[in-house]
């Protein structure tokens, strides 16, 4: 019994901990995500010309990604999770 009850435990300590990582980490709104990659696209637009920002509804986020001419899928270089809800 004391066996069920401290991996109980350890996995109620670990979803507490993912929530609030989830919540504390992320940016406040789809607005401040928004401005913080464009701003890191028009700062990197020196470097590389191939950069673009795009929102991800599915995924509460801002995706900035380099954009590729041929049939290849674009890479990501980084996201921008915001909060929601």
């Amino acid at each position: 019994m004391k066996l069920i009850s401290s991996i109980f435990q350890s996995i109620l300590s670990i979803v507490i901990v993912g929530i609030l990582s989830y919540w504390l980490l992320g940016y406040n709104s789809a607005f401040e995500a928004d401005q913080m990659c464009h701003s890191t696209l028009t700062n990197s637009n020196a470097i590389n010309q191939n950069l673009g920002c795009d929102h991800d509804t599915e995924t509460h986020q801002w995706i900035l990604y380099e954009k590729n001419d041929n049939s290849q899928p674009a890479k990501v270089i980084k996201r921008f999770r915001y909060r929601f809800l």
